[in-house]
């Protein structure tokens, strides 16, 4: 008797997702691949969640998340004219991931096409042909901005339309005109915004990152998606949520509960004290990323075949290269090098030619991890 084959649709993610089975650094090598900050989670959190489990917080929580967590995460929303945000608005789930797995799988169907604009988080795409929809993706403006000719042609009859913003990979923050332009094509239809603002409050001078939420023409057919994971140092506890129309919500939010369940009752705790941090914690954590990223720009400035856009927001850069090599090809051997990246090829048929690394790291891991890249890209031209 053999084994029985996987599912359908999970043999077509392996056919089709680029994503890496990621795994620590080896001795000696330097990450420039995660997406986690490197900073400790702020000891309030850290507090509050070991006062709840020593108070008794070791029972299922409300499956929709607490309802004192909820309330303060509605509170906290762009205004909404007519009806104020309120809990039963939002969802609490096992990190943004299992938000954005819910609403794709409570809204996409076999057949529909959802528009991702790229290069996009590899994610998106992979959540769009688990629930069995169509990935349309467009790509981005030569400046990693929004190609706004393009989208116009691609989202007539689209079911979704899906992006970061401060974008994963690119580093972008995408501005409110293109926002405000993108709510003007939809204008008359019915397709829902799924918007991923995990990195709202790591923008970099000069660029603000505008809510979704808070576009009149957007916000009643967005889906907001958010995580503590960057803003807080908190990836390893796993909280996210979601907020949107209700009938969107309460979709996802059946979806979340049988494939997950409520959430640890003790880190919801821990996120609630999160929320009640001074702006000068995360903003002291802001500009470490922001001075890893002038470093990252002044040292791969003027290195021949390189190029990059400087980031808006996040912790991320693009990096062009010019060797013609596929941008796999080229992780693996920066990885024989004791660097480690993440192709470009990952986030999108544009993305080839790409790596994108992170400056979620130590300073002096940066400065190696850059010096071993650009050794690396000065061997191959020779």
């Amino acid at each position: 008797m053999t084994a029985a084959a996987p599912a359908f649709r999970v043999a077509e993610l392996r056919r089709r997702s680029r994503r890496p089975a990621l795994a620590p650094a080896p001795p000696g090598t330097v990450s420039l691949a995660m997406g986690e900050p490197d900073h400790p989670t702020p000891p309030p959190v850290v507090a509050a969640a070991v006062a709840a489990l020593r108070g008794g917080a070791t029972h299922y929580a409300d499956q929709k998340g607490l309802p004192e967590l909820r309330a303060a995460l509605a509170a906290g929303l762009p205004a909404r004219p007519g009806r104020p945000w309120t809990a039963d608005d939002v969802v609490v789930t096992h990190g943004a991931t299992a938000a954005l797995a819910a609403v794709v799988a409570a809204t996409v169907g076999p057949g529909d096409r959802v528009v991702i604009p790229e290069p996009a988080y590899s994610l998106y795409a992979d959540l769009v042909v688990l629930a069995g929809g169509t990935v349309d993706f467009v790509p981005l403006a030569p400046d990693l901005h929004w190609d706004l000719d393009a989208l116009a042609a691609a989202l007539p009859g689209a079911a979704m339309v899906i992006f970061s913003n401060p974008s994963n990979p690119t580093g972008i923050v995408h501005r409110r005109q293109e926002l405000e332009t993108l709510g003007a094509l939809l204008d008359g239809s019915g397709t829902l915004v799924v918007s991923d603002e995990a990195y709202h409050r790591l923008a970099h001078p000069g660029h603000t990152p505008v809510p979704a939420l808070a576009v009149p023409s957007l916000r009643d057919r967005t889906v907001y998606v958010q995580t503590f994971s960057k803003t807080y140092a908190m990836t390893g506890w796993r909280v996210g949520y979601l907020a949107g129309p209700r009938a969107v919500v309460d979709a996802a939010a059946q979806v979340h509960r049988t494939g997950n369940g409520s959430l640890n009752t003790a880190v919801q705790h821990g996120a609630l004290a999160a929320l009640e941090l001074p702006d000068r914690v995360v903003d002291a954590m802001a500009d470490t990323y922001r001075q890893r990223r002038d470093l990252a720009v002044a040292h791969l400035s003027g290195v021949p075949g390189l190029h990059l856009v400087p980031p808006e927001g996040a912790f991320y850069g693009f990096l062009r290269y010019g060797t013609g090599v596929p941008s796999e090809a080229v992780a693996r051997a920066l990885a024989e090098q004791k660097v480690l990246v993440r192709a470009g090829a990952e986030y999108g048929p544009s993305g080839e030619g790409h790596l994108r690394i992170s400056f979620a790291t130590a300073e002096d891991d940066l400065w190696t991890g850059l010096e071993r890249l650009v050794r690396y890209f000065r061997s191959a031209r020779r």
